[in-house]
């Protein structure tokens, strides 16, 4: 996505609101190990490699004092600083959720169980944020959750967040009742309050997807079927479109911008484990891959031709990569696997030289890096390095 200038006075009035805390600096810590991947195997982190307004490209990942950072030295690389910790914290579930909007800025999104002074159990959706690469990251912000009472916060599922095309941060949440709830943020930079957009029977994790004219879905798996709700305006409130009957493999679904007005989603199916691409309004169209967990998407041209790529784990553990023409299912993919066996979901994105970038955590957790050759057509990729 083409990045816009930073909006400061947004920025700074998100300052106001969540109060003040000096940020920590940034901290080699050679002993934390990177945690990409649940102890099932499901990903901990998903999206995580993500480039700057600056040029220069960050991963990111939870560990068990709370967030480590990789950033490239030079925008396109090669070489990299890190891992460093900046966002520590105690109390946080393993699981991060990273989002980026065209002003650059990412945000980092947990769930916080700690108790109180008195020896209460308390949980808080906790939001951080990083305002420009390799810079200090604004410490956590309790964001709460939609309940006071906190027998039914601690059955609120893990944030799912998604920056519209304002700018404006969304997150979302599994309640209590097994429906969703909704807090963002306002022009201001302020948070709105939570709001309940109803819905019963879902079980696993939300996916949230935006457009570049201000509409958001997202998507719930159920018992029932996927639970689906729709933005179609900045500023407009949620509302409720019809389930899709089919079951989905819980924490497969991604999204991803692919057209004008247009938001794809990419699941699994409990049965099977093919990859599947749905558009509102039209059928979902498999595309091979069979595995588990989510796939990484990145729409980017690639010959002159606007493409999505998809990556994976593959079912021998090893990263794999996949395109097709941009709304073309119909074309199919092929999927090649690369590289070593991974932990977690691989990530990708695009270098300030343009390259597509195909990262991936080693189960000794290194990060490993490779990128397009530039001496060959398509996606050819270059030996992969470890940082």
């Amino acid at each position: 996505m083409a990045s816009k200038p930073a909006r400061t006075s947004k920025g700074q009035a998100g300052r106001e609101h969540e109060t003040p805390t000096a940020a920590p600096a940034a901290t080699a810590v050679p002993g934390l190990v990177p945690a990409p991947a649940l102890p099932d195997g499901s990903p901990a982190v998903t999206g995580w490699l993500l480039r700057g307004t600056d040029g220069r490209l960050t991963a990111y990942a939870p560990c068990a004092g709370g967030v480590l950072r990789w950033t490239e030295t030079h925008p396109g690389g090669p070489e990299w600083t890190g891992p460093e910790l900046v966002a520590p914290a105690t109390g946080l579930d393993p699981r991060l959720s990273v989002a980026q909007g065209g002003d650059g800025y990412v945000h980092l999104l947990a769930l916080r169980r700690t108790t109180t002074p008195a020896g209460e159990p308390r949980t808080d959706v906790v939001h951080a944020i990083q305002y420009q690469s390799g810079r200090p990251v604004k410490d956590w912000y309790p964001m709460g959750t939609p309940y006071r009472d906190q027998e039914k916060a601690a059955q609120i599922g893990h944030p799912a967040a998604v920056v519209d095309s304002a700018d404006n941060l969304n997150v979302f949440v599994r309640n209590a009742g097994g429906g969703v709830c909704a807090r963002g943020q306002l022009s201001s930079g302020k948070w709105g309050n939570w709001k309940d957009l109803k819905g019963s029977g879902s079980y696993g994790t939300i996916c949230a997807g935006a457009d570049d004219d201000g509409r958001v879905e997202v998507l719930a798996p159920a018992k029932r079927g996927v639970m689906r709700w729709a933005r179609s305006t900045t500023g407009s409130e949620y509302e409720q479109v019809p389930d899709l009957k089919l079951q989905v493999a819980d924490g497969s679904v991604s999204a991803q911008h692919t057209g004008e007005g247009r938001i794809t989603f990419f699941w699994r199916e409990s049965e099977g484990g093919d990859v599947h691409a749905f558009r509102a309004d039209d059928p979902a169209v498999p595309l091979g891959g069979a595995a588990s967990g989510p796939v990484a998407v990145l729409r980017t041209p690639v010959d002159g031709h606007d493409c999505t790529l998809m990556a994976q784990r593959g079912p021998d553990g090893r990263p794999a990569l996949a395109a097709y023409p941009t709304e073309a299912e119909s074309a199919g993919a092929v999927w090649a696997s690369t590289g070593e066996v991974c932990a977690g979901v691989p990530a990708l994105a695009t270098d300030a030289a343009g390259r597509v970038v195909l990262a991936a955590f080693g189960t000794d957790g290194r990060l490993r890096i490779t990128r397009q050759k530039t001496t060959e057509p398509g996606l050819a990729l270059e030996p992969w390095t470890v940082v």
